[in-house]
């Protein structure tokens, strides 16, 4: 995650590929209930930063980033999916679903933006909006009650004077050791390299 950017702005079509490619995620149902916020314009950019305080506060070259992506989750798609004849649950009961997919999905969708930052040869950061400030964030910019903003994206180059890491994160970076369960709970020691 790069927090610290130059102001340099992105070569054309680069914002169309990271988004094209965001489309490209795994979709329960091929639901695809997403959408973007796409804020390129500097305008925009700055209505966007009052919203995390704390991220401006702790990073402020976050802000010179050229571009910001805020993915939308619409749970009522995959409600309307799943009652499709081919799915079957003409119910449309939330409690049907094992895990809240319209936020999972809509996570790979940033993920896959992401992923295409660095492809790009770009650094990019995915981080929270908090709760206080959703409704606020949602009036400025006319985003429907039915969609989830699930985080902020930022892409952009990154600055060649980076602070250094904190050794506290190579400290609590979990190994695999740690978190892998290999044919039962509890087996972790079967590694290979």
């Amino acid at each position: 995650m790069v927090r610290h950017y130059t102001d340099q702005p992105l070569p054309p079509g680069v914002v169309d590929r990271v988004l094209r490619n965001a489309l490209r995620a795994p979709s329960a149902g091929f639901s695809q209930g997403w959408a973007f916020l796409v804020l390129t314009e500097a305008a925009d950019r700055a209505r966007f930063w009052p919203f995390v305080p704390t991220r401006v506060e702790k990073t402020p070259t976050m802000q010179d980033a050229p571009l910001v992506v805020v993915p939308l989750a619409h749970k009522q798609a995959y409600l309307d999916r799943y009652a499709e004849p081919d799915k079957g649950w003409e119910d449309r009961a939330e409690a049907r679903w094992p895990a809240p997919y319209w936020h999972i999905d809509t996570g790979m969708a940033a993920l896959m933006i992401l992923l295409t930052a660095v492809d790009e040869g770009l650094g990019a950061c995915f981080f929270g909006i908090m709760p206080e400030h959703l409704e606020p964030f949602r009036a400025e910019f006319g985003i429907p009650a039915e969609y989830a903003p699930i985080g902020g994206i930022t892409v952009g180059y990154r600055a060649p004077d980076l602070p250094p890491q904190s050794a506290r994160l190579a400290e609590r970076r979990r190994g695999l050791e740690d978190v892998v369960h290999r044919g039962h709970w509890g087996r972790r020691n079967q590694w290979h390299a």
